[in-house]
């Protein structure tokens, strides 16, 4: 007698059945950004890490480690029961909420460039909470959300101040940009999730509140609003970044410099290779390489609503659409800043900027999406698989 060692763990997934098209065409794409990514960072960081630590590949062999580590997790979720993983999702969401308050305690907390996001093994600042919660951000909000109408008012309220003391810490790194990133995912994965208006309204009204109260606090968040408005009037300390970047947007033309020909890159645009590497980007391809990144966008974000839409319960549903707010929505904004749309901010492009934590959260994310699209394939097969019986019962009893 053998035995299929997958159905004695039973978070691995059983099933044999092919892959749809979305889920294979979700595969490719996430592959795709991710050398792209890793192209676009080996170009970004080589003369800043050269210049720092005397070796140009410094950053693109730490941003390997992180992908070796990510692509573990991807591959992982991708093979892996989507309801087990929902069942155990809370346990990761509450120790990274610990971590993520753990760097407000004094001591306890790296600060770098000002904020304190990371915690540190050693000399390294090698763990950013704030990036590694959004999986699990999504996961549970997919679960309290698509349960919403059967929770009584004690579990709605509890998970509220729940969610409300994660954007709270987030935002007292401070990091006001990821705090609306992880708001605006939650408003959207509760409003598909049909929760009534009044209700998203309230929520809406309070983070608006949040965010012009952190602005006016902050000195250096009102000073950023005052340099996106006119960089020009203080080029060379808060408008710097920003200028620095449509230089590097602007000097690519419509068809680029080409890899590695960037000039802005070499010590003139800060944070290159995280923050600004769409600048990098968008000098070296210029505007035709822009817009056939944005048309990825597009199709990666219309898939994912195609995968929500044919998802098998309402829990997988918001899975697919939590995943594309924050892959496609971090993306546009992170676009957004380099040219000057939105005001200068911290968030990563996903799979290009480099960044551990934000690595391995984007190919968890993007693992999530490919699992949903093959759990609503496989739901459709058994559902064939199961009239065929039914038809083959009925036709044996008519016989007899």
């Amino acid at each position: 007698m053998t035995y299929d060692i997958r159905r004695l763990i039973p978070f691995l997934d059983p099933s044999v059945q092919e892959w749809s098209v979305e889920a294979r065409v979700l595969r490719w794409l996430t592959f795709l950004w991710l050398f792209v990514g890793l192209v676009v960072l080996f170009s970004a960081s080589y003369p800043s890490a050269n210049a720092d630590y005397g070796d140009g590949l410094y950053y693109f062999k730490r941003q390997l480690i992180a992908v070796a580590i990510g692509l573990v997790g991807f591959n992982v979720i991708v093979h892996s029961s989507l309801r087990y993983i929902l069942g155990i999702a809370q346990w990761g969401f509450f120790l990274l909420v610990g971590l993520l308050l753990l760097t407000l305690v004094p001591g306890l907390g790296t600060n770098v460039n000002g904020a304190t996001r990371w915690i540190s093994i050693g000399p390294v600042p090698i763990i950013q909470p704030s990036e590694l919660i959004k999986p699990f951000l999504v996961l549970q909000s997919a679960r309290v959300f698509g349960n919403w109408h059967r929770l009584n008012y004690k579990f709605r309220w509890a998970w509220i101040g729940i969610f409300g003391l994660v954007l709270l810490g987030i935002l007292l790194q401070p990091n006001l940009s990821t705090t609306a990133l992880c708001g605006m995912t939650l408003w959207l994965v509760a409003m598909a999730a049909g929760l009534p208006y009044y209700q998203l309204g309230a929520t809406a009204l309070g983070g608006l509140f949040l965010g012009v109260l952190s602005i006016s606090i902050k000195e250096y968040q009102r000073r950023r609003i005052m340099s996106f408005l006119n960089p020009w009037a203080d080029p060379m300390q808060d408008g710097y970044q920003l200028i620095q970047s449509l230089l590097a947007v602007g000097s690519g033309g419509f068809w680029g410099t080409g890899l590695g020909m960037s000039q802005q890159k070499l010590f003139y645009l800060p944070i290159q290779y995280s923050d600004f590497i769409f600048a990098v980007y968008a000098e070296e391809f210029g505007l035709a390489g822009s817009l056939v990144l944005l048309l990825f966008l597009a199709a990666y974000g219309t898939l994912a609503l195609l995968v929500a839409l044919k998802a098998r319960n309402i829990e997988y549903q918001l899975v697919a659409i939590g995943v594309m707010v924050v892959m496609v929505g971090q993306s546009l904004l992170n676009i957004g800043v380099a040219t000057g749309v939105l005001p200068t901010t911290g968030l990563p492009l996903p799979l290009f900027s480099y960044g551990g934590s934000s690595m391995v959260a984007s190919l968890l994310l993007a693992g999530l999406l490919i699992r949903v699209a093959r759990e609503s394939s496989e739901a459709e097969v058994v559902s064939l698989d199961g009239r065929r019986d039914e038809m083959r019962r009925k036709r044996l009893g008519t016989r007899g």
